[in-house]
């Protein structure tokens, strides 16, 4: 297929020929879709039902956990359907979609993250601030940026994807990555969507000091909190976060910084769903085992 008006759709890969394992891997990707949403869709009522989870800290929790669900929505639907009806192929608006959202939730995903640790930062080292500067217009607003800033950066990178015509139809992967898409690419306009995936992992390093400046300053703000109470109190609720962002960069680092394989390889799919379902899938088991009033919460909701 030597030009793009011809390609009308996509065939991703497919994982295997044998019916029993398609079924098999149809119940993988079931299971995991459905234990991302109780998760999410648990931490998502607890905040919303009791009153006192009505803090900022957990309004970018709240909202973490749409941003979580509406990610592996994206992807496993798809992939779930396509099993069903033994069908590899996705339309091409299909997707222009699918890059575009899935990339701007995870985009919203690391705003968020970012805008998490600023709040633990101004609620632990200015805390005789933090209801002036953390109050809900301004938590609002943040809410605002993020989204716009993840779909804004969704946008660039969904335009420079398919800016360039395709040479061919086949992309290796389960669903359409950026990478695969662009080895697909068969004029030098797909440079330009290069040049801004370098200019979105310098971005992430900038993210990246950020955090760990912050968490410098957050830790040697509790070292000095003379309460081991106090101290264990602040820790529980940064931790959650540090572990989360920990997790997030290094399987997305791991993932997309290693050159994509020609041929696709079980180790490759393993990589593909551990940066692509795992963290949201995780998100909520470490917000909830860390916390003591997320615990609480969910307890009261489900009346245990």
């Amino acid at each position: 297929m030597a030009n793009q008006s011809f390609i009308s759709e996509f065939l991703l890969l497919e994982f295997s020929a044998i019916r029993e394992l398609q079924i098999a891997h149809f119940c993988l990707f079931l299971t995991l879709y459905l234990a991302t949403l109780t998760g999410n869709l648990l931490i998502i009522s607890a905040v919303a039902f009791d009153y006192r989870l009505h803090t900022p800290m957990y309004f970018f929790l709240m909202n973490l956990a749409i941003q979580d669900i509406a990610s592996v929505s994206v992807l496993i639907p798809k992939i779930t359907i396509n099993y069903v009806l033994n069908n590899r192929y996705i339309s091409y608006s299909g997707c222009v979609a699918q890059v575009l959202f899935f990339v701007s939730f995870v985009a919203c995903d690391i705003v968020l993250l970012t805008v998490m640790g600023y709040d633990r930062y101004v609620a632990i080292c200015n805390p005789l601030q933090y209801e002036l500067i953390m109050n809900k217009r301004a938590c609002k607003q943040m809410v605002g940026i993020v989204w716009i800033a993840g779909f804004l950066y969704g946008g660039l990178h969904t335009g420079g994807t398919f800016a360039s015509p395709f040479c061919s139809n086949v992309v290796n992967q389960f669903f359409c990555e950026i990478p695969r898409l662009l080895k697909l690419a068969c004029s030098d306009l797909f440079l330009a969507e290069t040049g801004a995936l370098i200019f979105s992992a310098l971005t992430g390093v900038g993210i990246l000091i950020f955090i760990i400046v912050t968490y410098i300053q957050i830790f040697s703000a509790v070292l000095r909190i003379p309460s081991v109470q106090a101290r264990k109190k602040a820790l529980s609720t940064c931790l959650p976060h540090v572990i989360v962002f920990s997790v997030f960069v290094t399987i997305g680092s791991f993932a997309y910084l290693r050159t994509p394989p020609q041929k696709p390889s079980h180790l490759d799919l393993a990589i593909t769903i551990t940066y692509s379902i795992i963290p949201p899938l995780l998100n909520p088991l470490i917000y909830s085992l860390r916390n003591k009033e997320i615990k609480n919460a969910l307890s009261k909701l489900l009346h245990f």
